[in-house]
């Protein structure tokens, strides 16, 4: 009796009611903590709402496997989700146009460097292939993250946490150094957030100002497409 009342949790994760539910209520929690804390950057709602499903599921002893399984239709939205990056890219054409000299000089640099620091210091810290594999596109919004990662044979839990980290740290350091360095124009700060810290990066950029939260759309999206088109290429040819 009681060994199936320890197992009931994993029972009930393993469907999508409960593993979609638990999710959408970590989800609106952690904005409303977020509320309720000041909305500070260091600290955002996707942050809490990730540490309100680990302390969950911790608390019921649910295997992470069996929480994934069951909210893998939440995973299947990803798929829309890739295809919809299509559209700040097209309503920003003519920033692209206007500006595309500054974002062909930054966003290559930019994005090559998101994805060698984290190999090297992976690699220097003695992490196995698939982790520094899971780690190698941590800079991009996760929809294509995930299929990247797929690609190079890495750990998708590992990826999803250096994702978050990712960025919350970005968006807290691109906040800091905005104000060390009295930038005031909200192209550069969005675009930043955008590069750096992905979904999260732009969420912090809109609460800037609609312009903040267009470039950083901007960022976001370009580092997607010109990450998935190198990485892959790329670390075939290193390993």
């Amino acid at each position: 009796m009681l060994d199936s009342l320890l197992a009931l949790p994993n029972h009930l994760f393993e469907t999508p009611i409960a593993a979609i539910a638990l999710t959408l209520l970590a989800f609106f929690a952690g904005n409303q903590v977020f509320q309720w804390m000041g909305r500070p950057s260091w600290c955002p709602g996707i942050l809490i709402a990730a540490l309100i499903v680990v302390l969950t599921l911790v608390l019921l002893s649910v295997n992470y496997e069996v929480y994934q399984q069951g909210a893998a239709w939440l995973v299947l939205l990803l798929g829309p989700a890739t295809v919809a990056l299509g559209i700040p890219l097209y309503q920003q054409m003519h920033h692209i146009r206007a500006l595309w000299k500054p974002i062909l000089f930054t966003l290559p640099p930019a994005a090559i460097l998101a994805a060698v620091y984290s190999v090297l210091l992976a690699w220097l810290a003695g992490a196995t292939p698939e982790v520094m594999a899971s780690l190698a596109p941590k800079s991009v919004t996760a929809p294509i993250a995930i299929s990247i990662t797929e690609q190079l044979g890495g750990s998708i839990p590992v990826l999803m946490g250096g994702l978050l980290i990712t960025g919350v740290m970005a968006t807290f350091w691109v906040s800091v150094l905005v104000k060390i360095l009295n930038i005031q124009d909200h192209r550069v700060i969005g675009f930043a957030l955008g590069i750096n810290g992905h979904a999260i990066g732009t969420v912090r950029a809109f609460e800037l100002s609609p312009t903040a939260g267009a470039f950083s759309s901007l960022g976001m999206g370009l580092t997607a497409v010109f990450t998935a088109l190198f990485l892959p290429i790329a670390w075939r040819l290193m390993f």
